[in-house]
């Protein structure tokens, strides 16, 4: 662990939906291993409560499914730091709880445009920047639903299955200029995202939010859910030297999501 720790240090950090949840959750890791880090994300709000907590993080609001947000970020990054190590693709959205014939276009154009679009968008931007540090990682955060099928919620599986595709083909792109790309793959996250989720999919199956909290559950074998910390130590082992032969990897944090049904 120590040895983690002293390879991040003073690595240069972008963490994309940063402010809450699972983004902030690694953005903290990375800064108490000593790591320079700069968050984006949609909230401002959320923004300014992460900075007001963790004076020493840099955030801007960024909407990463805007070409000229995305590079106008990158643009600030390289004349701040001249360099990148490490891209955390964290930004997504749920999408649509619904059947497939009830699932509009727009719905499913919102889901890919920030899942997997806003992905390539950032890591386009950013391996110019990799490349000045010699090399450094790309880490996408996808879901147990990009390898398992989820019912109701085809563009949010799809965007996800995409991002292994991603991630396999940056590994080959950008191996040789020493940039690593992985996946990680969290199962039922405790926080408000999941929470939410469980709300709409217990109105869509008419049970109570309790009930399909317990259905979710029970399909990990651990028996619990992920915490948002065991997603960011991964990620932090990933990026650094203990990691440094692991690339085009998806990786599951979930305890074991045997299915989802």
């Amino acid at each position: 662990m120590d040895n983690m720790i002293e390879s991040l240090k003073g690595s240069r950090v972008l963490v994309t939906a940063g402010a809450h949840g699972i983004g902030l959750a690694i953005a903290r890791k990375f800064m108490e291993s000593g790591a320079d880090v700069h968050i984006c994300d949609v909230d401002a709000q959320a923004c300014r409560a992460a900075q007001d907590r963790h004076p020493a993080l840099s955030a801007s609001v960024t909407d990463v499914s805007d070409e000229a947000q995305v590079r106008a970020m990158f643009d600030a990054l390289a004349k701040r730091w001249g360099a990148l190590d490490v891209l955390v693709n964290n930004a997504g959205v749920s999408g649509p709880t619904s059947r497939l014939e009830d699932t509009t276009l727009d719905a499913w154009r919102n889901t890919l445009d920030v899942n997997l679009t806003g992905t390539f968008l950032c890591a386009r931007s950013a391996v110019p920047l990799l490349r000045a540090a010699g090399g450094g990682s790309i880490v996408n955060i996808s879901s147990v639903a990009g390898r398992l099928g989820f019912s109701l919620r085809t563009p949010y599986s799809a965007s996800k299955f995409g991002l292994a595709g991603l991630t396999q083909t940056w590994a080959m792109e950008l191996g040789p200029s020493n940039i690593r790309v992985n996946s990680v793959l969290p199962g039922v996250v405790s926080g408000d995202r999941v929470e939410r989720v469980i709300a709409a999919r217990a109105a869509a199956g008419g049970v109570s939010n309790d009930e399909m909290r317990e259905q979710l559950v029970e399909k990990v074998s651990l028996r619990r859910m992920t915490r948002p910390e065991d997603v960011a130590n991964q990620v932090a082992f990933l990026c650094s030297e203990e990691g440094a032969m692991i690339s085009g990897q998806s990786i599951s944090v979930c305890g074991n999501v045997e299915y989802l049904g």
